[in-house]
């Protein structure tokens, strides 16, 4: 029986994106509607989940594909 892969997001790879454009964490805090950066870094810390709406605000900041977040277990 073959198991299901499943897919986390890496953090890692959105925080190298991000750094590699030069664009800050406020910036996308803000484009993603959070008041407060710390809203998006608890996102790149990994301790809260990154919707799919967000993810694609994200993929269209970061000019990337959706793809490029996940990685597979």
């Amino acid at each position: 029986m073959e198991q299901d892969k499943t897919k986390n997001i890496n953090v890692d790879r959105i925080r190298e994106l991000r750094k590699k454009r030069g664009i800050t964490q406020a910036f996308i805090a803000r484009k993603m509607g959070y008041k407060y950066t710390s809203g998006y870094s608890n996102i790149e810390k990994g301790t809260v989940r990154l919707s799919y709406r967000n993810a694609v605000i994200l993929s269209e900041i970061l000019m990337c594909d959706l793809k490029e977040f996940y990685e597979e277990n």
